[in-house]
């Protein structure tokens, strides 16, 4: 399509990059569709405060980038359980082994936000195709996270990054889907609660739309690709979406 996006995003269209209205919705699907903040109380038991989770998962993402950078690969699990670990060191807190495992376990099985299926039946009725792109590792012993959270049915595929053996950012990896899908990369939107996530997109050639779900906001910086659409939650995408799909 040669319309162009115009949603809830900053003025200047120039940083937006990529204009194309999207045929197909690649969805992140940790803190996009599945709510960490439902382990806060996990780490507060561990750590003594709930507050412990964000900087694990500031250290969940810096190290899975440190890993993709060096050229190295382990999975998003392992490196999650092993950060736990860490983070009692730094703390000086006593991580057990069912810690460590109960960690991973709440990785796997936690729930979708609210807005997240009644968005999804409103973007798939407007026309959009739905896939995800995930840095999680199928899960070969049972359900995936999205299976747990009970909206894997809206998906057409899942995508993770287990296939590139890179972490998103990485370019490969949005490549991958599009080439997987046998689209060029400008009919893809990812959606995200990230910025590192929808720049990298936006850099591999997509559009972007930004959820601000709590812990996350827009990085208002000139010469960085901005999001196309910036929405509160995934109801708000979907009204917008479908007002630009059936233009």
């Amino acid at each position: 399509m040669s319309e162009a996006i115009t949603g809830k995003s900053p003025d200047d269209s120039k940083y937006r990059w990529n204009n194309e209205v999207p045929s197909v919705l690649v969805f992140d699907v940790n803190e996009t569709l599945i709510d960490f903040e439902s382990m806060n109380g996990l780490f507060e038991r561990i750590y003594g405060d709930k507050r412990a989770m964000r900087e694990w998962l500031g250290h969940l993402i810096m190290y899975s980038m440190t890993i993709t950078l060096s050229g190295l690969y382990v999975d998003y699990f392992t490196l999650g359980q092993g950060l736990v670990q860490m983070l009692g060191k730094i703390h000086d807190r006593e991580v057990s082994p069912v810690d460590v495992e109960a960690i991973k376990i709440g990785m796997i099985t936690m729930p979708a936000h609210k807005d997240v299926e009644e968005g999804l039946e409103k973007l798939k009725k407007a026309g959009y195709r739905l896939v995800t792109l995930t840095n999680s590792p199928p899960n070969p012993h049972g359900q995936s996270p999205l299976e747990y959270a009970g909206i894997a049915g809206h998906f057409e595929r899942q995508f993770t990054i287990q296939t590139a053996r890179a972490y998103k950012p990485a370019q490969v990896v949005y490549h991958m889907v599009a080439q997987e899908l046998d689209v060029s990369p400008s009919s893809c939107c990812m959606v995200a609660a990230h910025v590192w996530d929808t720049i990298g997109a936006q850099s591999a050639g997509f559009s972007a739309a930004l959820l601000t779900r709590p812990g996350n906001a827009l990085l208002p910086v000139k010469g960085l690709p901005q999001p196309n659409v910036i929405a509160k939650d995934m109801i708000d995408l979907a009204d917008q979406l479908e007002t630009l799909h059936k233009h």
